[in-house]
């Protein structure tokens, strides 16, 4: 009987160890990847391109340093466009690759030639649209014709009573016949197939209701904040100055924040780019004055204000500006005027103004419109771009 069981037992074992050779294999990869599934996924940094697809950002010749900075910071790279003109000086834009079903963003600043700029923007935004783009999105850093956004009252123009009478006596008129051109560029966007529109420091917030499609109007407080912070070692005995009561707004949202107080300067013009009286509302002796302003173009406001600050006690005074226009005798009257520094965003290029002049110093916001444009392409909320510096 022994005899019998014992081939049987080895048989037995034989056909078990087979088993378990052929099936361990098996078991083994199991109990691994059961294992992989436990553990954490490992974080792989992906390109932008991998995360971000179907995504186009073109240039205009206005500011081509502002759209390299944006599409650096997005790791994409800068959309083929050819623009040229004929020998008529008719604007003439070639898009150098496919956008059919993109999403598809254009860079053109409000800066240089204005209407040569404004009039490349619209063919660029009717060629993309016409290509089949899905979505075109202006980016316009610095909006064009933003100051002519309403019918402004104006000094009654009569040469035969003196100017200082007419004042006193409250002469004013509606500018009847004026444009309000800033609604005219919003329709022009709109017919040209402009889906959306992203900006900066609209001179007027309202012109966002111009439009029939989503504006998303950013804001260079944060940055601004920063830089102050950074650079002003004296700026918790600081005073954050409005040149005109226009600005008082935005002035006291940056003092909140700061939580120093605010002044501002009435102004009264006889016409445009000429001030006519500047009164001084609040205590600026003895603290550092930072003037705070959307905008200077032939820089005559600031540069009054800044001499009305320090007649009045202050013992620096800086300008701080979100777009430096700085045309005409802009760049020498700041290089004659009393500021420790002008700073300007980058919205409008600076290099020439800074070369021209030491005072003048450049706020990079290129990071808040690459990732405007990164949370627009994904869907996101934008709003975390009002009080954040992206980093």
């Amino acid at each position: 009987v022994y005899a019998d069981l014992v081939p049987m037992t080895v048989l037995y074992y034989l056909v078990g160890a087979i088993a378990f050779w052929k099936v361990m294999p098996v078991l083994s990869e199991a109990i691994r990847a059961k294992s992989l599934l436990r553990a954490k996924p490992e974080k792989r940094s992906l390109p932008l391109e991998a995360r971000m697809p179907n995504i186009k950002v073109f240039s205009g010749t206005s500011h081509p340093d502002l759209a390299q900075r944006v599409v650096d910071r997005l790791g994409i790279d800068l959309g083929k466009v050819v623009t040229k003109k004929f020998s008529n000086l008719e604007t003439c834009v070639e898009i150098g690759e496919s956008v059919r079903g993109e999403d598809v963003y254009i860079v053109q600043s409000g800066s240089g030639e204005i209407n040569d700029n404004l009039m490349e923007l619209l063919i660029m935004i009717n060629a993309c649209k016409i290509a089949s783009a899905s979505r075109v999105t202006a980016v316009i850093p610095c909006f064009p014709y933003a100051r002519q956004d309403k019918k402004d009252k104006a000094l009654i123009d009569d040469d035969s009573v003196p100017a200082r009478t007419r004042f006193l006596n409250n002469e004013w008129k509606f500018r009847s016949r004026a444009p309000i051109s800033a609604k005219l560029v919003a329709n022009m966007l709109s017919v040209a197939g402009a889906d959306h529109i992203i900006t900066m420091d609209l001179h007027a917030s309202q012109i966002q209701g111009f439009f029939d499609i989503p504006v998303d109007n950013l804001y260079a407080e944060p940055a601004v904040l920063k830089w102050i912070k950074e650079n002003i070692t004296e700026w918790r005995n600081s005073i954050i100055v409005s040149p005109d009561a226009g600005g008082a707004k935005r002035v006291t949202s940056i003092a909140d924040r700061l939580n120093v107080e605010f002044a501002l300067i009435h102004k009264e013009r006889k016409k445009a780019n000429e001030v006519a009286s500047m009164v001084l509302v609040g205590d600026v002796k003895d603290r550092v004055a930072i003037l705070v302003d959307d905008m200077a173009d032939t820089c005559g406001t600031i540069c009054h204000a800044a001499e009305k600050l320090m007649e009045a006690g202050a013992t620096k005074v800086y300008a701080i500006l979100t777009h430096g226009i700085f045309s005409g005798p802009a760049v020498s009257r700041i290089n004659n005027a009393c500021f420790e520094a002008v700073v300007v965003t980058n919205t409008i290029p600076q290099e020439q103004h800074m070369k021209d002049c030491p005072k003048i110093r450049c706020i990079d916001v290129s990071m808040m419109f690459a990732e405007a444009v990164r949370r627009t392409h994904n869907g996101e909320s934008v709003s975390y771009l009002f009080s954040n510096v992206p980093y």
